[in-house]
């Protein structure tokens, strides 16, 4: 959890609070991404490690927060839907840009980094460097996330094996 008084996410959130606060990227709090974190909540954590990182190395540390926050800007559950992994991983990212220009102007690196924040998967290559830290920062952060979602089903799993042996 980042410190609300911390002078780094308050930047953070004076780049990025018009986004946080649009309608369009909120709506993303209703759509589960990995093991029960938020879409919402997955692009806010891709966003701030990348505007960090970004912001430490001297890069477009507004570019990186701002499409951070919109790569994933896509409405369906890909878990439930019929097509594959790999077909998701090409698809949207081209939604969540359609849906990026929709919602601002966007700039040549930002479309970039939308677009190609799935570049391990595909055949897609980023212009720029910015991309490819956006990129590590979305698997660490769904990474992060999927150990998260693994421990607590395992927590509770013991909980209700401890709870069944007691009650025999």
């Amino acid at each position: 959890m980042v410190d609300a008084n911390n002078n780094l996410y308050r930047e953070f959130l004076d780049v990025t609070d018009d986004l946080i606060d649009a309608p369009e990227f909120k709506r993303l709090s209703e759509c589960r991404h990995h093991y029960g974190v938020s879409r919402m909540q997955h692009c806010i954590n891709v966003a701030y490690y990348s505007f960090v990182v970004c912001r430490r190395l001297g890069f477009d540390y507004r570019a990186a927060a701002r499409a951070g926050l919109l790569h994933d800007l896509f409405y369906y559950d890909w878990n439930s839907e019929t097509m594959s992994f790999r077909q998701h991983a090409y698809s949207h990212s081209k939604d969540a840009l359609k849906n990026a220009e929709s919602l601002i102007e966007l700039t040549e690196l930002e479309r970039d980094i939308i677009k190609n924040h799935m570049w391990l998967c595909g055949k897609i290559r980023p212009r720029y460097r910015e991309t490819y830290i956006v990129s590590v920062a979305d698997k660490i952060c769904a990474l992060w996330e999927a150990c998260r979602g693994v421990r607590i089903k395992a927590a509770d799993k013991v909980g209700k094996s401890l709870t069944g042996s007691r009650a025999a």
